[in-house]
């Protein structure tokens, strides 16, 4: 599962949870991949190459693994140069040109069309993200026990309810500018709230704002 948002608190949460929900059970795949699972030391030049899809268009988003034993590789960036526009002709042209762009099951940044695909294609993994969405309400176990409490509710959809009750069905602009009204805060346009965010999902990045990003001079994250 993804991270969550936290809607009522700060925008850490997120950045708590990707590496909670993403890197750490990425980590220790790799681990057993290896045959060397945690606290075990991998020897020197040990190492899996991790080949991810980052295209060119969110090159700030292709950046190297923080452990010996892991190379991230970004063939899309380095050895391709393909922008998102490449991919989907790429697709298209195998007859796959409704393949959905990347990201986790749970993802906080999915717009209502992604819940509703995952509720009337999917009740298995709608049955889990609900049941997700209740876990997270009161922030991470850990976190908790440890004195860094969350000063609020978490919740995976915007509207701040739990999933299973949220309006995840078409909503009108009008009703949408009720929304606003009501929450008094500043909330997405009509059209991110029912596609999403644009970004698709690092397994090292969380959708969402970023600082204006650089290039090396291999196209990659400066």
């Amino acid at each position: 599962m993804s991270s969550y948002v936290l809607q009522l608190t700060r925008e850490g949460e997120v950045q708590r949870s990707t590496g909670e929900y993403k890197i750490k059970p990425i980590k220790r795949q790799v681990r057993d991949i290896l045959g060397y699972p945690y606290p075990t030391r991998i020897p020197k030049g040990v190492f899996v190459e991790q080949w991810v899809g980052i295209s060119t268009d969110e090159f700030h988003r292709a950046k190297d693994a923080d452990v010996q034993y892991m190379r991230n590789r970004h063939p899309l960036i380095v050895d391709m140069n393909w922008s998102r526009t490449d991919c989907i002709s790429y697709l298209t042209a195998l007859g796959l040109a409704d393949t959905p762009k990347s990201s986790c099951l749970g993802c906080p940044f999915h717009g209502n069309a992604q819940w509703r695909n995952i509720r009337d294609n999917s009740p298995a993994e709608w049955a889990d993200v609900v049941e997700f969405d209740a876990a997270i309400r009161n922030g991470n176990a850990r976190a908790n026990a440890s004195g860094n409490r969350l000063l609020g509710e978490a919740y995976l959809h915007r509207s701040r309810v739990p999933l299973s009750e949220a309006p995840i069905d078409h909503v009108t602009a009008a009703e949408w500018a009720a929304l606003q009204q009501a929450s008094g805060t500043a909330l997405p346009d009509a059209e991110q709230l029912e596609v999403g965010v644009a970004d698709g999902c690092s397994p090292w990045a969380c959708r969402g704002s970023e600082g204006d990003p650089s290039q090396d001079d291999f196209g990659l994250a400066a």
